[in-house]
């Protein structure tokens, strides 16, 4: 009996201490898949609390853990209000990942921790004098259409689609239905997630009209003078045609998250990128793409502190877009891939802006022709068009013809990003429909559905 007891003892014992080396190294040397997660989770709470004012409970509970990876479900935060801190890990101690707030520009990931240098990336903004009372777009003020069928239309859980957070439609340059989801409302601020890359490809668009960028401008990079890469033009990295390696696969360490939550320089990260494909012939959506398309618009606008203003002083306030804020990494380059904030009213703005053809109360902001050079078809996809627009609806690249099963006009394009955001535009129909919120691509929810039924009851 005695040795059946330290037999058991010893095991006990090997138990404990298995435990206590997995815990020391996880704590030391965590994989990368955990500190994706705490990445990811600091992140998301940081923007959402100090841009959007949510609580940061129901932030890591409803966006963060909900829909995502099992080990999200493990991360727990800690914010600290009064630095503009947030940190995350598993369990609140493993894999730790610290997010900083920084005036003017939201939050950054630290990958490396160095919270001092993210600091530095800051702008002071005047908070904008808005004319709450006008209405829609020169203020806030909406005079929603008395049309039962629109009601009905927007009114209805399927069209919006399950965690629906706002619904915008604009017809003729007005707001005539909107509806919210609850907790959120006219005045939150929602994350577009690629959508994003469209507001990107129009802030080039400035610097075209400026002239200091070229559409057709090759050597964008000073290593890629030395190889292939030097073929690749500007046009190219618009288009989602440059042939550079990069893996857009989410959920796990792919080159999308790794860029995002582990590289405190993310254009440089995707600038390292070998040639896979041969340049302009190849197709292949990549977040890497539009921040390199963010880094070289700022090293065109030349000073670092002008070409953080920039966004809003070029586009921004010219439209009206005031709750917008687009953010940087921790080396200050624009993630123009991912994060732009704004409300749904402001988003709104931006499609109206598109189907104005980049003029807004009679300023022509982009140059003549470039929203329509934007939505023409890529020479390297079916589905993309030439600047950051989908021509085909969110999905529609591995169904094409949806759009027109729905009733859609031809002209019809897309902002698109994750997790069920669109901005669709329609020329034809001066419509433009916002919708979003938090579904899941597994849900199965696309948008043609309701926008083919708004297009029938306003036409």
């Amino acid at each position: 009996m005695r040795i059946v007891v330290k037999i058991v003892k010893w095991l006990f014992g090997l138990v404990v201490l298995a435990i206590v080396a997995l815990v020391a190294w996880l704590y030391v040397a965590p994989p990368e898949l955990i500190r994706v997660g705490s990445g990811y989770s600091a992140k998301i709470v940081c923007s959402n609390v100090f841009i959007a004012g949510r609580d940061a409970n129901e932030v890591l509970a409803v966006d963060v853990q909900a829909p995502g990876h099992p080990l999200l479900r493990l991360m727990k935060v800690s914010v600290d209000k009064e630095r503009g801190m947030v940190s995350a890990g598993l369990f609140g101690v493993l894999g730790k990942s610290v997010a900083v707030a920084r005036d003017g520009l939201g939050c950054a990931a630290v990958p490396d921790g160095n919270t001092g240098k993210a600091r530095q990336t800051a702008i002071y903004a005047e908070p904008a004098a808005t004319r709450q009372g006008a209405l829609w777009p020169e203020g806030e003020r909406v005079d929603a259409s008395q049309n039962p069928e629109i009601a009905k239309i927007v009114d209805d859980a399927a069209m919006a689609g399950a965690g629906m957070r706002a619904v915008v439609v604009v017809k003729n340059g007005h707001i005539v239905a909107e509806r919210y989801g609850e907790g959120f409302s006219a005045k939150t601020p929602l994350l577009g997630w690629s959508m994003t890359k469209t507001v990107n490809a129009a802030i080039v668009g400035t610097l075209v009209k400026d002239g200091k960028m070229a559409i057709d401008n090759k050597g964008l990079f000073a290593p890629w003078k030395a190889d292939g890469r030097d073929a690749i033009s500007l046009a190219d990295l618009m288009a989602m045609s440059s042939g550079l390696e990069f893996n857009e696969d989410y959920g796990d360490v792919a080159d999308v998250t790794r860029m995002l939550y582990l590289e405190p320089d993310m254009a440089g990260f995707a600038e390292a990128k070998p040639l896979t494909g041969e340049v302009g012939k190849v197709f292949s959506y990549s977040s890497g793409t539009a921040v390199m398309l963010s880094r070289l618009w700022q090293d065109a606008v030349g000073d670092k502190a002008k070409a953080l203003t920039w966004p809003r002083k070029a586009l921004f306030e010219p439209i009206g877009m005031h709750s917008a804020v687009l953010e940087t990494d921790e080396q200050g380059s624009f993630v123009g891939s991912s994060y732009l904030y704004a409300t749904a009213h402001d988003w709104a703005r931006f499609g109206q802006f598109l189907l104005q053809g980049g003029a807004w109360n009679g300023n022509q902001l982009l140059p003549a022709g470039f929203v329509d050079w934007m939505r023409e078809p890529a020479a390297a996809s079916k589905v993309y068009g030439k600047g950051q627009v989908w021509i085909e609806g969110p999905g529609d690249e591995e169904n094409p013809g949806a759009g027109a099963a729905a009733g859609l006009p031809k002209d019809t394009y897309w902002m698109e990003g994750h997790d069920g955001q669109t901005v669709a535009i329609i020329p034809s129909e001066q419509l433009v429909v916002v919708r979003l919120g938090l579904t899941p691509a597994k849900l199965g929810y696309r948008p043609q559905a309701m926008l083919g039924a708004l297009v029938k009851a306003l036409h």
